[in-house]
């Protein structure tokens, strides 16, 4: 694929016409991408999954720890704990890709420091769990358009709970879109802790379609990363309005060198 960073497809969204996940792993492998993604695992086929991975000789990028627990809530510490250390066993079938993690919502009656440091606490431990067995945890900053409660909708907040955890196997996962939903300049906010950045997804605005059905400056994007020094690969998040050949071909022109 001709594109600056290399493309990992979100066959959560992608392929859905050939059935299946692991239809769609070798339909992606025959369109030319070697990275694939997908969110929660627990309904997913995994074992055929894992079959397909090793005859297409794909990897995933990355899937969702399972089930979603929040991060903010100190009597659900326990819960995201277990579903962290669930979701490593249960994927390292699949190559222990790595693991997304949302932050749930606001806890009423919570102040703002106590947010973050329950947030904090719980990362901390949940890193400790992705460090014993070789796997990045990528905390995910969503947006308030579809989550009016979400604690964590903030890139900067993201950044700055993943600078006080202060573990290599917790990393930011990007999404541009959530980003431009709640009006973040990409440049500034990601400025000088892109190193923190581990996973970047993409759709373009409003409406989460493919790269070049909307408003977003694609060009500015992939320049601005590229500037910043980002160097893992580009997740396409989004849903397809065109037929997936003609949606990819449309998405690697938009974000080609």
């Amino acid at each position: 694929m001709s594109a600056v960073y290399q493309l990992s497809s979100c066959i959560e969204w992608q392929f859905a016409e050939v059935g299946e996940l692991d239809a769609r792993l070798r339909a992606a492998k025959a369109a030319g991408f070697e990275l694939a993604e997908f969110h929660l695992w627990r309904d997913k086929p995994i074992d055929s999954l894992a079959d397909a991975l090793t005859e297409t000789g794909m990897r995933l990028t990355s899937l969702c720890v399972d089930p979603r627990r929040s991060i903010v809530d100190p009597a659900e510490r326990e819960a995201m704990l277990a579903a962290v250390g669930d979701t490593i066993a249960a994927t390292r079938v699949l190559g222990a890709p790595d693991l997304i993690i949302a932050s749930g919502f606001r806890v009423e009656g919570l102040s703002e420091e106590e947010h973050f440091a329950n947030a904090v606490a719980t990362l901390r431990a949940a890193a400790d769990l992705a460090e014993a067995a070789g796997v990045t945890l990528l905390l995910e900053p969503l947006n308030t358009r579809l989550f009016a409660t979400m604690y964590l909708v903030s890139t900067r907040l993201g950044l700055d709970l993943v600078e006080a955890v202060g573990s290599p196997n917790l990393r930011l996962l990007y999404d541009v879109w959530h980003s431009a939903v709640m009006g973040e300049d990409m440049a500034e906010v990601l400025a000088e802790r892109i190193h923190l950045v581990a996973h970047v997804q993409v759709a373009d605005m409003p409406d989460r379609n493919e790269p070049g059905t909307g408003d977003l400056d694609w060009a500015q994007v992939t320049k601005t990363l590229r500037d910043l020094g980002y160097a893992g690969a580009i997740g396409l998040e989004y849903f397809p309005t065109l037929p997936m050949d003609e949606s990819l071909a449309l998405s690697q022109r938009m974000l080609a060198d």
